[in-house]
């Protein structure tokens, strides 16, 4: 039986292991780069392969030592566990390479709500929190229809942030005359934003007409505190016109008759009297048509005057007035065509008898 050779021994040396910055970056934390014998035989392929692995403007080309900043020009003198700068074509940047170290990430800070103060019993939500995260639930009457009890609605909070998405979620639930176009108090007080609406109110929709004041807080489905406050708004107003209405006191006219005052002829306070100016003879002194500067080509010559015997037609408005009969008065002024006819045959009828 033979005996079998020796057989080859494996290259066992282990790869190199390095760690590499790049050049003039104070935050690029270096990249660990595996150097295997068998793909890294020449210096140039261990460039390539650095190009792929460290993102270097234009290449990596050179290489240096980070603190001195000495070139590496050959395998050889790469030692396992060294840390080396990469660069392109450009001179080496002193930098604290070797103390680098990664940026920890920001801490999210954690949004907390805003939470009301309670000195009470009752719970009122902050105002961030009522305007930006929570919606509005409102009861909502037709303008001008008493009878027609509110409709509750809900308005989303994402509806908040436009005003016009606000009146077409109101439209859904509520159909005055051309659609709710604006939307009122139940005082007449117009809205137009929708950080004026409050939670749990009462409000009137209406389309293009104008508010029509009736008393909506009557209504039942109004509670009683919400009718008291409007009534006691309601009150107040009222003395206030009758106040107003004593303090001011009306004109007084004492050397004029009442009925003289309220004849359309009595001249009022305000009213400024028109004069008539009389009018101007044509070719009078400061008539418009007169000409304001005299004809050189008429100077000198005579003056052609009228002759009296010259018929002028006057207009109907400038001739005198004529008394005209009536249809009674020609009818007996006419002369009596028959009777003179009778006369004038019995007078032929005579001188033909003389002549026989």
């Amino acid at each position: 039986m033979g005996t079998r050779g020796v057989p080859a021994l494996v290259d066992t040396t282990p790869a190199k292991t390095i760690l590499v910055y790049r050049n003039g970056d104070p935050f690029y934390v270096g990249r660990r780069v595996v150097l295997p014998r068998r793909r890294a035989a020449t210096f140039e392929a261990l460039l390539e392969q650095l190009t792929e692995q460290v993102p270097v403007p234009f290449g990596v080309r050179r290489l240096f030592t980070p603190t001195r900043g000495r070139p590496v020009l050959e395998l050889a003198a790469l030692q396992a566990g060294g840390k080396y700068v990469a660069a392109g074509r450009e001179r080496f940047q002193k930098l604290d390479y070797i103390h680098i170290v990664p940026r920890k990430p920001a801490k999210m800070r954690k949004l907390k709500e805003i939470k009301p103060v309670v000195h009470c019993d009752i719970k009122v939500p902050s105002r961030w929190q009522t305007y930006h995260r929570t919606s509005r639930h409102i009861h909502v009457f037709t303008n001008g229809r008493l009878f027609i009890p509110p409709t509750k609605i809900i308005i989303p909070k994402f509806s908040l942030t436009e005003w016009n998405s606000v009146l077409a979620t109101i439209g859904e639930k509520v159909f005055p005359l051309g659609g709710v176009r604006k939307l009122f108090t139940m005082n007449g007080h117009l809205l137009d934003n929708s950080k004026d609406l409050q939670d749990q109110h009462f409000y009137v929709a209406a389309g293009l007409e104008s508010f029509k004041y009736f008393p909506y807080w009557k209504s039942p489905n109004v509670p009683s505190e919400v009718q008291q406050k409007y009534a006691d708004i309601e009150k107040h107003s009222r003395r206030k016109e009758k106040e107003d209405s004593k303090g001011k006191e009306p004109p007084k006219h004492d050397n004029i008759p009442p009925r003289a005052q309220d004849s359309v002829f009595y001249a009022k306070e305000g009213q400024k009297k028109t004069l008539v100016e009389p009018l101007i003879q044509g070719g009078a002194e400061g008539d418009v048509y007169k000409a304001q500067t005299p004809n050189t080509e008429t100077q000198g010559v005579p003056e052609v005057t009228e002759d009296q015997y010259v018929q002028v037609e006057v207009p109907l408005d400038q001739r005198p007035a004529e008394i005209v009969k009536e249809v009674e008065e020609i009818h007996d002024d006419a002369p009596d065509f028959e009777s003179n006819k009778e006369k004038e045959d019995e007078r032929l009828y005579e001188d033909n008898e003389g002549k026989i």
